[in-house]
């Protein structure tokens, strides 16, 4: 293979790869790129409408995204909901942090839980670091937050 088509495909394989390391759209159809989560640790949260303790800690993930610079907050529709339907089920639950459209289950090696909410915690390196079932309080995740960046 000669040089420029060589470099051709390095450069190829680069923005391809940039590509990958997002996240897809949120419920507004923004994109949420891997540039907007750089140092940040996740909270990755999954919920349904239906789903009585996802609807009560809302509020608690809310003002948690809201309170540090350094935590993400990212829900995901454990039905699956796209689009109109994904955004209508957020705004009807008042979720103000950002909700995927794209499951992040494979990227990040997540089981399928069996029971909701559950919130995983990834650190700023993109490590599972831990999963945390049933509902959840500000004072809580950023107590186990706490502890996990002190190890």
């Amino acid at each position: 293979m000669n040089r420029p088509l060589r470099l051709l495909g390095l450069l190829a394989t680069v923005m391809f790869a940039g590509c990958a390391e997002d996240w897809g759209p949120d419920q507004h159809g923004a994109d949420v790129t891997a540039q907007q989560l750089n140092d940040q640790w996740l909270l990755i949260n999954y919920w349904a409408e239906w789903c009585g303790p996802c609807r009560a800690e809302i509020p608690e993930l809310n003002a948690l995204d809201k309170s540090r610079d350094d935590i993400t907050v990212l829900g995901v529709n454990f039905d699956g909901l796209q689009g109109k339907e994904l955004s209508e089920a957020a705004n009807a639950l008042n979720i103000d942090f950002r909700v995927l459209s794209v499951d992040p289950a494979e990227r990040l090696e997540l089981p399928r839980s069996e029971v909701l909410p559950v919130t995983y915690i990834v650190d700023a390196d993109g490590k599972v670091r831990d999963s945390l079932v049933g509902e959840q309080t500000a004072e809580g995740l950023l107590a186990r937050l706490e502890k996990l960046q002190q190890k």
